[in-house]
């Protein structure tokens, strides 16, 4: 059998990896997005049903498959996905366990045993990825549809987008662009957009389709395109078999003798 060569990566590929982890569930209903954005909703109740839709359960199980392109090449594979919400998101490739990350409020760490190697740090990797300060938190509400920052901390405005309604600050910050592009039917996003032209950073979350999962609205299908200076890549992903609120485990332990990454 061979083994997908994406573990060899790059600071943009694992950082994309990392912020890009959702779910979905086999006996889940697709959500049918037949509602239409009006000009008459007011920002503070586009808010108002952006948060009462957030996501709530204690676990997760799901199996995930992970496409990566950059340089013009894909590769694939099976992962196994377990979150405890608040606390841990746990990634392990399903066939052989080749490659396996774990991420907490306080770190970041992944192994591979395809090369001998580890990375063991914080999240300085995923802020100078996409161009600001993320913690556990931002990262969960990107997985779950939900916006990155509290859309109350500050004055916002709305404008209908499409078939979105596309919620950004009043006032945008000087170095960085941010644009949340919100589904009328269920209010979780459709787009999150982030840009850092100064420093040419760019990243786009979508969230294709959603699903029904007892009586939540969870992703199914999401995508991105992670962009820092000339390195770009896209990372697709397509869930299957997800179980919530059951009893989960985290096993992780980085072998002896295994090299560290260092990303620069």
């Amino acid at each position: 059998m061979k083994i997908p060569q994406f573990y060899k990566i790059t600071k943009v590929t694992l950082g994309a990896l990392l912020i890009l982890l959702a779910f979905s569930c086999n006996s889940a209903k697709n959500v049918i997005a037949s509602g239409k954005a009006s000009e008459k909703l007011s920002v503070k109740q586009v808010i108002k049903q952006h948060e009462k839709n957030s996501s709530d359960f204690k676990t997760l199980k799901a199996r995930v498959k992970i496409d990566i392109t950059q340089n013009n090449k894909t590769q694939g594979a099976g992962f196994t996905l377990r979150i405890e919400k608040d606390k841990v998101i746990w990634l392990s490739e399903s066939i052989l366990g080749m490659a396996r990350m774990m991420i907490t409020p306080d770190k970041v760490r992944f192994y591979n045993k395809l090369d001998n190697q580890y990375f063991d740090g914080d999240y300085k990797l995923l802020s100078d990825v996409v161009g600001i300060n993320l913690d556990f938190t931002k990262v969960q509400n990107i997985l779950l549809g939900q916006a990155i920052y509290d859309l109350k901390a500050k004055p916002h405005q709305v404008a209908v987008n499409g078939n979105s309604y596309a919620v950004s600050p009043k006032d945008q910050d000087v170095l960085m662009e941010l644009f949340y592009l919100i589904n009328p039917s269920h209010f979780k996003m459709d787009s999150l957009q982030l840009q850092q032209l100064s420093k040419k950073r760019m990243l786009q979350v979508d969230y294709a389709t959603y699903q029904e999962v007892d009586k939540e609205i969870l992703p199914k299908n999401i995508s991105i395109i992670a962009v820092d200076d000339t390195d770009e890549v896209t990372v697709s992903m397509e869930f299957k078999s997800v179980s919530l609120n059951n009893e989960v485990r985290f096993p992780f332990k980085i072998p002896s003798g295994y090299k560290e990454i260092v990303l620069k």
